[in-house]
């Protein structure tokens, strides 16, 4: 993306326009109007030779007090030219030509143009292959249900307490329910 093309008005005096000397792009731009003080209106003229591949939304543009406007210059595309912008301030209080070139863009091998958009967070759609447990749940469960029964009825066993064994029936209800649910 080409940075913006940079308009300071009010900054020393009322209606003082600053701008550079000239701009280089290779395509569609910005003009940021940069308001140091008062109100008041910028006006946007491009000479024949731009606006024969370059056009504007608006030429008459406010800007608010102590604010920045951006106004976007649109140019056709592999159009290359040079031509002046002019800015004029206060209804012609004061004027300010910039000349712009418009060349065509360095098209190196490999390159890769990188915007913005790339410091946005980006929506990952990645289908991850199902394992094997995945799509058969019954295998992992019986094992664990299985192991807990061992180890139940190995504590009953070794304690031969009657609540060991009632909680080895509860742990055994349980695997039966979680078997019959996965298998329907």
């Amino acid at each position: 993306m080409v940075d913006p093309l940079p308009v300071h008005v009010n900054r020393d005096e009322l209606h003082d326009v600053a701008v550079p000397t000239s701009f280089e792009t290779t395509g569609t731009f910005d003009v940021r109007l940069v308001n140091h003080g008062q109100p008041l209106h910028v006006h946007l003229h491009l000479d024949d030779d731009l606006s024969a591949v370059a056009s504007l939304d608006a030429t008459n543009h406010y800007v608010d007090g102590e604010s920045e406007r951006r106004v976007t210059v649109s140019i056709r595309d592999g159009a290359t030219v040079r031509g002046k912008l002019k800015v004029v301030s206060g209804y012609g209080a004061q004027t300010r030509y910039v000349d712009v070139i418009v060349t065509e863009p360095d098209e190196q091998e490999g390159s890769v143009r990188v915007d913005d958009s790339l410091a946005e967070p980006q929506p990952v759609d990645v289908e991850q292959p199902e394992s094997v447990l995945a799509q058969q749940p019954v295998f992992p469960v019986a094992a664990l249900a299985i192991g807990a029964l061992v180890v139940a009825a190995a504590i009953a066993f070794a304690v031969q307490a009657f609540v060991v064994g009632l909680g080895a029936l509860v742990v055994l209800g349980g695997v039966l329910v979680a078997l019959y649910v996965l298998l329907v």
